[in-house]
């Protein structure tokens, strides 16, 4: 990137201008006089509005990807804190991000759909490889008990992302934190790990009150 500020600057106009407002009625040119930069700028470094907008979303994501990347290497700390070190942290970063865009969000329920969309599609595809080196390292410590470490971490962070989420199936609290004790139940029988020993995983999945 010739000018990482530069970048940075576009998807700081673009964060503030979708404070109260929705990703259709902003322009690039608008973008651009936010930035004080010009409207030939923005197209140096995103072809479209759009692709500012998911670079937007996946710099949100950056600090909790950092996060698991560094957790799959400490192979000192339980692998099971270390899911639930890198769920608390993506939880944090997106709740953070989706309510500075509280009111966009409302105006807007498709745009609304295709955030929150956005948002899980990066968190999976993202976090899916260091999550499965930590259920790996879990296996081959004989923490865990399980054949298939890819699939076990892409079914919790499917789990995780729609149902803390809770934008594309709304459920009610009581049922958010009752399919969480049922994910934290399958994957103690799961993984050979005694009933009520992954309780701790509710204090950072826990829904806010």
């Amino acid at each position: 990137m010739a000018n990482h500020a530069k970048y940075d600057l576009i998807l700081d106009a673009l964060e503030k201008l979708l404070t109260g407002r929705n990703l259709q009625t902003i322009s690039v040119s608008e973008i651009a006089q936010t930035a004080g930069i010009g409207k030939g700028s923005i197209y140096y470094y995103f072809p479209s509005k759009e692709a500012i907008f998911e670079a937007l979303v996946e710099r949100n994501y950056e600090k909790p990807l950092e996060t698991a990347k560094k957790l799959a290497g400490q192979i000192q700390i339980s692998p099971f804190t270390r899911m639930a070190m890198i769920f608390q942290a993506c939880r944090s970063s997106s709740s953070a991000f989706l309510d500075r865009q509280q009111s966009p969000l409302q105006a807007n329920p498709q745009e609304n759909s295709l955030l929150h969309q956005k948002y899980m599609n990066h968190l999976i595809t993202e976090v899916k490889p260091a999550l499965t080196e930590i259920i790996r390292q879990g296996i081959q410590a004989g923490e865990i008990h399980f054949d298939y470490p890819a699939a076990l971490a892409e079914i919790v962070l499917i789990v995780l992302t729609v149902k803390l989420d809770n934008s594309l199936v709304p459920s009610p609290v009581e049922d958010i934190e009752e399919t969480l004790l049922g994910l934290i139940s399958l994957l103690e029988k799961g993984t050979g790990n005694p009933v009520g020993s992954l309780n701790f995983l509710t204090t950072y999945t826990q829904t806010p009150s």
